[in-house]
């Protein structure tokens, strides 16, 4: 993978999704932002923040404050630092990333000076990058988690499982015979996808050490029959338990054990988490200091990594958030097998890593069709809210350098839907494998047309995309990006009731909106709550437009 193209991207709501999930499993709240602003909250228990990369300027190092660059699903930790500032006097001021975005900060040196450390769910990916070896000052294991499939009960009946002897190729089987779906979240965004893909390719291929390119190529057909059975895709594990929740069409999801654990915490119908019989990628949430932090947040590292270790620290992780205690005197929380599962060998070269990922987004996956629908109206004129919305889309259409994720994928189906008044045009464009310089050229072309005028008719255009969806192939990932900068001039109610009458596999085509000038929150909020999608924030001092459509990627 390339170096990721710099830019301020709103990460929070992904945090504050899984935030939902988890601390409402256990018992616990947090005052910070709400899940849909995708803007930034301090907590008043641990002091730790929610700003992100599109958010408030990271603050300056204060003694006894720890700015941390963290995995989002570390929401969940909020008692637990509540209490390690109390007994340390060490609060945390966190930043939240998807963890290979943030490795890519560490290694090109952009974290230096604004974060005295990381936390993420793994270093694994970090150490393929050799120039990242001299930013790590010392990195600690706090508590672990591995990669785990949760399995409705009926499936498991039907497929005559038993959950200690299940292995990857059993798995694989099932999907292929077409006796199991599930959902995954996207590894080129998240850590839990990638290890996911890193757990497969390794079971399926037999490699018996580090993953090689001849390991891949072996695992590659099996691999694709695989993924035929993946129904859900997310940018993060908490919009993903969200939209699982949703569908209820999914017999299984991919995702930590720790996520799987705490979600039966309050199901109705808990899932039968597997870990198969032939081994695991573990996250290890390693807290690594960087070399570039002062000495007195060295200090305040030292300390809170020594609390964390502790027993009394380890016994409140364990069991409020489901993860494994790495003291060997604490005993994991009730639920937790402990029976051991061999450690898969992640790859060995960045190259492979990220061929690997090339891989499925272009090859293995099931293809994208995304409708954008596109508010074009008059006021797309002011501050240059036209430049900037075909900016955000050019960005898209990469680059002759650009890397997996940094552009539309191959046999990708991309729809621009413009609209003011009414629907202006509806222009659609596949990116051809080995060939998507034609389509892409014709996307650029098209966003280069886009001319504001007219008004704005939200709730009409969305019933065009949704109509122009049904027509296509429906063996694909499926979805509608909104992006409007003002309040809808037609009906919602004409909407709602041509959603309520859609077939049931068109109503889980989710729409991801956009947040934008002056567009209506609450509006906003009704379409995605409705739909199954989610909300971005791009509006002034919550992030820009490309990096919200860049994220809406992980979810497409």
């Amino acid at each position: 993978m390339s170096p990721r193209t710099a830019r301020t991207r709103a990460r929070l709501m992904a945090a504050v999704a899984l935030a939902a999930t988890l601390l409402g499993a256990a018992g616990c709240t947090s005052d910070g932002p709400s899940a849909a602003s995708g803007g930034s909250g301090a907590s008043g228990s641990s002091g730790s923040s929610g700003s992100s990369g599109g958010g408030p300027k990271q603050q300056e190092y204060k003694e006894g404050r720890l700015r941390v660059l963290a995995s989002s699903e570390l929401t969940d930790m909020e008692p637990v630092l509540k209490a390690a500032k109390a007994a340390t006097g060490v609060s945390v001021d966190f930043t939240w990333s998807g963890t290979l975005d943030a490795a890519e900060q560490v290694a090109s040196g952009k974290a230096d000076g604004r974060y005295d450390a990381i936390w993420l769910s793994s270093n694994d990916y970090l150490r393929l990058r050799p120039e990242a070896a001299s930013k790590l000052a010392n990195e600690t294991p706090v508590m672990s988690s591995p990669v785990a499939v949760g399995v409705k009960p009926q499936a498991l009946a039907r497929l005559g499982w038993k959950p200690q002897e299940v292995t990857w190729s059993a798995v694989e089987e099932a999907v292929a015979a077409g006796k199991l779906t599930y959902g995954m979240t996207d590894p080129v965004h998240s850590n839990s996808g990638f290890s996911a893909l890193v757990s497969v390719a390794s079971g399926l291929s037999g490699a018996q050490s580090a993953l090689t390119d001849a390991d891949v190529r072996t695992a590659q057909p099996r691999l694709r029959e695989f993924f035929k059975g993946q129904k859900l895709t997310s940018g993060s594990s908490g919009w993903l338990v969200t939209a699982y929740a949703k569908r209820g069409d999914v017999d299984a999801l991919v995702n930590y054990e720790s996520v799987l654990l705490s979600m039966n915490d309050r199901a109705k119908e808990p899932l039968t988490v597997i870990r198969p019989k032939d081994g695991v990628v573990t996250a290890h949430y390693p807290l690594t200091l960087l070399t570039s932090a002062p000495a007195g947040a060295r200090e305040s590292g030292r300390l809170l990594t020594e609390y964390l270790r502790g027993d009394a620290a380890q016994k409140a992780i364990t069991e409020k958030t489901f993860r494994r205690p790495v003291a060997a005197g604490v005993a994991p929380a009730a639920g937790l097998d402990g029976e051991r599962r061999r450690e898969l060998p992640f790859p060995g070269s960045r190259s492979v890593a990220d061929g690997l990922l090339a891989s499925y987004e272009n090859e293995l996956r099931r293809p994208s069709r995304t409708v954008y629908v596109l508010d074009t109206s008059g006021s797309m004129a002011e501050q240059d809210r036209i430049g900037r919305l075909k900016s955000a889309l050019t960005d898209l259409t990469g680059s002759g350098s650009s890397g997996t994720g940094e552009r539309f994928r191959d046999r990708e189906e991309v729809t621009l839907l413009p609209f003011g008044d009414k629907v202006k045009q509806v222009l659609t464009h596949v990116v051809e494998p080995g060939n998507p310089g034609p389509a892409l050229e014709a996307i650029r072309g098209d966003v280069g047309s886009l001319r504001p005028e007219g008004g704005t008719a939200v709730y009409g255009s969305l019933k065009a995309a949704y109509q122009h969806l049904g027509q296509g192939n429906a063996d694909a990932f499926t979805s509608i990006v909104l992006m409007t900068d003002g309040q809808s001039g037609d009906k919602v109610q004409d909407f709602d009731s041509f959603y309520a009458g859609l077939p049931e596999g068109q109503k889980h085509t989710p729409v991801f909106a956009v947040l934008f000038g002056d567009s209506d929150r609450k509006e906003l909020t009704h379409i995605t709550e409705l739909t199954g999608g989610r909300l971005f924030d791009a509006t002034d001092g919550n992030g820009s437009l490309d990096g919200a459509f860049e994220e809406i990627r992980g979810y497409q």
